[in-house]
């Protein structure tokens, strides 16, 4: 039961960070399209994901000042709540008269969110003993792919209805609703042999010391690539195929993401009766699978809806699976008294590469159309399983 609240408790903290971030991530490009931004532009809208990228700098600052578990709970509790106030100025602002304002506001509430997400992996590491480790990598998933069912979803059809100044401040209370469990959280905290050594400010470079480490950074680079410039496209091509923001929001935010929750928790199972190599393997190939669906469908000049649905479900699925195994491995790799700097530095790594190719996409079907862009993933996906196979085929007899 004790063990069942712990986790119960991450994943209302996943949610918490989650769900604003996918709600501007989803409503601002429809937004845009709908204004006649050019698909460049909103490419260029990954930016805002920037402190993701960047957070691995002040994460050897959290673990360095958190060695006790009130330590990583204030930087939660601090963090998350200059996010929710952050995400309420947003409210008093019109999108078309100050998309600048309300674009950097946003700049900085995913600063707050960033710092929130590597004390909380940090929490996360120390407070689960290695066969539990699993569990919370599924509740980190799942709770991502929760909020992104709210925030991307049911929040983008609330928006509809009642507008960007009344739904920002229904969203700001949520996220400080979402922290109430963190109160009554009881973690083992980090116990003495772990505080032998804490993250100094060079933890962030001497990570990439490790011998063994750049196969790992090598997969973490090239895994989601496959997916993300057609997770970056997906809504744009929907508006220009003639689906309304309730329809995207339905297809996509809803029914496509109950997929990508659903999977990472059928993930977590696979890799555990499986073994992570021939995990990978299968992931990857069905990400390679999802990238041909997509470069067929678009050669149609109109998909059906039952088409692009399955696209859809295959997306999202291969993202939750995808998930697992970068999370756990990504937890395998972390050095004691270093867990929210090593951890923050992988997800960082999937992060810069995703912001890269969805930047990249935008351009490409610019220039080469959605069949050009799904064509590109196509290529990287491939790129992917082959590595996989080449770098980590003596991995195939370990669990």
């Amino acid at each position: 039961m004790q063990n069942s609240k712990k986790l119960l408790t991450f994943f209302c903290l996943y949610i918490a960070q989650t769900i604003p971030m996918s709600f501007f991530s989803t409503v601002i490009p429809v937004m845009m399209r709908q204004e006649n931004f050019s698909l460049s532009t909103i490419g260029l809208l990954q930016l805002i994901k920037l402190p993701w990228i960047l957070k691995f700098l002040w994460s050897p600052l959290v673990d360095r000042s958190s060695t006790t578990l009130n330590g990583y709970k204030k930087w939660i509790f601090s963090s998350e709540l200059i996010y929710a106030s952050l995400i309420f100025a947003v409210s008093f602002f019109d999108f078309r008269l100050n998309f600048h304002l309300i674009f950097g506001l946003i700049i900085l509430s995913f600063i707050a969110s960033a710092t929130q997400d590597i004390a909380t992996d940090a929490l996360a590491a120390l407070s689960f003993s290695s066969k539990d480790k699993s569990m919370v990598n599924s509740m980190q998933s799942m709770g991502s792919f929760a909020g992104t069912v709210i925030g991307g979803g049911l929040l983008l059809l609330l928006f509809n209805l009642i507008g960007w100044n009344t739904l920002l401040p229904l969203l700001a209370l949520f996220v400080c609703i979402a922290l109430l469990p963190l109160l009554f959280f009881k973690g083992k905290g980090v116990n003495k042999e772990q505080m032998l050594y804490r993250a100094d400010a060079k933890a962030s470079l001497t990570f990439f010391t490790q011998k063994t480490i750049w196969k790992q950074i090598g997969f973490l680079f090239l895994y989601y690539t496959g997916l993300i410039g057609t997770l970056a496209m997906l809504k744009p091509w929907l508006v220009d195929l003639g689906y309304t923001i309730q329809e995207i929001g339905t297809m996509s935010g809803v029914m496509g993401t109950l997929i990508g929750f659903g999977c990472s928790f059928s993930g977590g199972l696979i890799v555990k009766r499986f073994g992570i190599y021939r995990s990978r393997i299968a992931f990857a190939t069905l990400i390679l699978c999802t990238a041909l669906y997509f470069y067929l469908i678009s050669l149609l000049a109109v998909p059906s809806t039952a088409m692009l649905y399955g696209g859809i479900f295959m997306l999202w699925g291969s993202y939750g699976l995808s998930t697992i195994i970068v999370y756990t491995t990504a937890m395998n790799c972390v050095r004691k008294g270093c867990e929210g700097t090593d951890f923050t530095i992988q997800t960082v790594i999937t992060h810069f590469s995703s912001m890269l190719v969805a930047i990249a996409s935008g351009r490409i079907a610019d220039k080469l159309g959605y069949n050009g862009l799904f064509l590109f993933e196509i290529f990287v996906a491939l790129l992917s399983l082959i590595y996989i196979i080449c770098i980590f085929g003596n991995e195939k007899s370990r669990k």
